[in-house]
């Protein structure tokens, strides 16, 4: 048994968001300030730009999070890595590829778990909605352990290369949430849902689309000519049936 004051009723830290056993909690003030950067901490409370954290509540259920994003573990709670010696090395070439970590430890058991603050937003998603959802690198924070991860590549591996763009990325199916540290908060999040069209997007800028999508990097017009006096390059480029989550402004 244990208990825990100073933290569900504490009136600094608003939990400003649930889906599941995953809770988002905000820090409304960094009250650990000096003279010196006072100034910068208000101005920047007073623009959003706060501390961030999830907490975990384990009910008998397990999460996998995003390596070194612990803080605190309480209760009866163990983690494993899920690295054996007949995964070591696919584990280790998925993370190679996508530039996730190769082991994302998996606590479970009955307790709490609290992830690292972080300064960044952070976004929920219900992955059955989106039946595999594929997410763009670096933004995976922690999901349900039950949730399938896989690794999924796009079809043209050279005009990737020339945009500068990952050639794999990380993604996720079943039943669960995935938790995302995104650029912008989620009320700036744009939403689009095509049904056999397609969108074409100038730089890195989804956070997530659905799998069902074909995924390929293209010049914005056909032509070197046409695409040098448009002065546009090379695009991602969305085709078909599913969803894209878009941040409006660059990471």
């Amino acid at each position: 048994m244990f208990q825990v004051n100073n933290f569900y009723d504490n009136k600094n830290m608003l939990c400003i968001g649930q889906m599941g056993q995953f809770k988002i909690f905000e820090h409304q003030k960094d009250l650990s300030v000096s003279e010196w950067n006072a100034e910068t901490a208000y101005y920047s409370a007073a623009m959003n730009v706060k501390r961030r954290q999830v907490l975990v509540e384990l009910n008998n259920t397990a999460a996998t999070i995003q390596a070194g994003a612990m803080q605190w573990a309480l209760g009866n709670v163990s983690m494993t890595t899920g690295v054996k010696a007949g995964n070591f090395l696919g584990k280790a070439l998925g993370a190679a590829v996508t530039g996730e970590t190769m082991a994302k430890p998996t606590y479970q058991g009955q307790g709490l778990l609290m992830l690292e603050p972080t300064y960044r937003h952070i976004i929920m998603l219900d992955v059955a909605q989106w039946g595999q959802i594929v997410l763009e690198d670096g933004l995976f924070l922690a999901c349900d352990a039950n949730l399938e991860q896989k690794v999924t590549s796009r079809k043209n591996v050279s005009s990737a290369v020339l945009g500068g763009e990952g050639l794999f990325n990380l993604s996720l199916t079943g039943q669960g949430i995935v938790v995302l540290e995104s650029p912008v908060p989620q009320q700036e999040l744009i939403m689009f849902n095509l049904q056999n069209d397609e969108v074409r997007i100038d730089g890195s800028m989804a956070i997530a689309w659905s799998g069902s999508l074909d995924f390929t990097v293209e010049t914005a017009t056909k032509g070197l000519i046409n695409s040098a006096i448009s002065k546009e390059g090379l695009v991602n480029v969305y085709r078909g049936t599913g969803s894209i989550l878009m941040a409006p402004t660059a990471k």
